[in-house]
């Protein structure tokens, strides 16, 4: 049996199992990422929607994603690639693309206003090695480099990537460690403990998705925003307060009233300098 290092939930593996991220395979006493090069979805989108908004503002970033996912959250907007019953087929159908070749596309894009690539859409640190690989070849060829994810790894996999990483949206989906455990499947002491280290090393923002009855409380987004505060350059990091709408497992209930989003960015504001309201 084999132990998974790359989030807290440690998987043991027997030969031929598949982690609870459905993306890492034990193969001869080793995890490997089965999701190598597995590409599920490729555009060149505006760097604002990943969102970054104080990075290369008005430029355009490959935007690269595999399959696989190590939380559940029940809003998941990209379950066909990341946790639904779909996800499963794509490591059989998938397009198989080296680092070299994803490089190569990246460059080619330059005359369209592309200034790198973003590992994006599933969460991409399952498959961190895709990402160190291919994002060193990039650097060497001149281009940026961005991660958006869950932020829900260990940092022995941020120290991988971060002479490689230009900028990171981190998704921080609420601010309390039973929501985060039983309603998300994450840790929250580990996508914080994630943050505080990333914002040392890369362009870092943060994005919240507010969810009505979940994370709408003005007293966890004072909490949340006042922790952000506190990291290096807290108050300069930039914040992403964005709406809800129902989906997934998540249609009991109405998308979040644009009021609410508004009210809770001006409590985010009391903290810090650059808050953004998304989906309004």
């Amino acid at each position: 049996m084999t132990r998974c290092h790359v989030c807290f939930r440690h998987c043991d593996l027997n030969e031929g199992d598949i982690g609870f991220c459905g993306a890492r395979l034990c193969h001869s006493d080793s995890i490997l990422p089965a999701n190598y090069g597995r590409v599920t979805s490729l555009a060149l989108d505006p760097v604002e929607k990943k969102p970054l908004h104080r990075f290369y503002p008005g430029s355009k970033i490959l935007s690269v994603g595999s399959y696989g996912c190590n939380l559940r959250c029940p809003f998941c907007q990209n379950s066909e690639i990341s946790w639904g019953e779909e996800a499963k087929d794509f490591a059989v159908t998938a397009d198989v693309i080296s680092p070299e070749e994803l490089v190569l596309i990246a460059e080619k894009q330059k005359k369209n206003g592309n200034i790198g690539i973003a590992f994006t859409y599933n969460e991409p640190l399952i498959g961190y090695e895709f990402v160190r690989d291919t994002a060193k070849l990039s650097h060497e060829r001149g281009m940026k480099n961005v991660i958006v994810s869950n932020g829900t790894a260990s940092l022995s996999v941020l120290s991988e990537l971060t002479p490689y990483i230009d900028a990171m949206n981190i998704d921080l989906k609420c601010f309390d460690p039973d929501t985060y455990s039983k309603v998300l499947g994450g840790s929250l002491k580990m996508t914080m403990e994630f943050i505080e280290e990333a914002v040392k090393h890369a362009h870092v923002e943060l994005t919240c998705l507010i969810v009505p009855g979940l994370n709408d409380s003005p007293d966890m987004m004072r909490e949340m925003t006042g922790w952000i505060a506190s990291l290096k350059d807290g108050k300069d990091i930039p914040f992403h307060v964005s709406r809800f709408f129902p989906c997934f497992h998540m249609t009991d209930r109405p998308a979040t009233p644009v009021s609410a989003v508004y009210e809770l960015a001006e409590i985010a504001r009391e903290s810090l300098n650059f808050v953004y309201t998304g989906n309004c």
